[in-house]
């Protein structure tokens, strides 16, 4: 079960494992524990269609039990490989399992609803659903919790702005700029050059594709 949602999701939702209903249906979050991340979002609000949901393995453990390390292990490529297509800005972790895969030193009991950074991205650990539906008290939490999700949007913005690659990429294109105002042909005048580009410019197009599918595995 490799996940489900938007391929331009700001935010990746990461639970443990799928459950019954999950290998059965092929889709991450869909029976009780689904129903209540549902109504999280919601509360945001946040469409369940604007996220994109996966879990750190994609196979059912046995028992419906928590995934073990060397399973986590065998999947860590596909969920790497998803996470570098989609490219999320923030991270939401479902439980102990999922938040220790990006956060080993974590306790979700100690750490849920911060505001965290992990390799330019946020990080959000919350509880599972799961276990909000089994603890009042966690429930909650979770309640709370989410309603974190904007501030860590802004916090992933401003993160990214920050980040070496972007003050790299702006001083590049500077530089490149600025070599091509030096090797520019005294003769070549603007209205030259939209000319010799044209054939370009008529094949490119700016327009991206954008809608809900379900990834394969890579």
């Amino acid at each position: 079960m490799p996940g489900s949602g938007s391929v331009s999701a700001a935010i990746m939702i990461i639970g443990e494992g799928p459950g019954f209903n999950e290998d059965q249906e092929g889709l991450p979050f869909v029976g009780r524990s689904g129903k209540l991340l549902d109504e999280l979002l919601a509360a945001v609000p946040i469409a369940r269609e604007d996220v994109f949901i996966t879990n750190v393995v994609k196979c059912r453990p046995p028992d419906n039990r928590d995934p073990l390390p060397d399973e986590v292990a065998a999947c860590r490529p596909y969920l790497e490989r998803q996470m570098e297509l989609l490219d999320p800005r923030v991270v939401v972790t479902l439980g102990r399992v999922s938040m220790l895969r990006f956060y080993p030193k974590g306790k979700i009991s100690e750490d849920h609803g911060k505001i965290l950074e992990w390799e330019d991205r946020i990080l959000l650990p919350l509880y599972h659903p799961a276990a909000g539906l089994r603890n009042p008290a966690i429930k909650q939490d979770l309640q709370q919790d989410v309603l974190r999700l904007p501030e860590a949007i802004q916090a992933s913005i401003r993160l990214s702005a920050d980040s070496p690659n972007a003050a790299k990429t702006i001083e590049t294109q500077e530089q490149e700029n600025e070599e091509q105002e030096i090797t520019r042909p005294q003769d070549q005048t603007p209205a030259a050059e939209a000319q010799l580009f044209e054939p370009l410019l008529k094949n490119e197009t700016t327009e991206e594709k954008e809608g809900d599918r379900q990834l394969g595995m890579f």
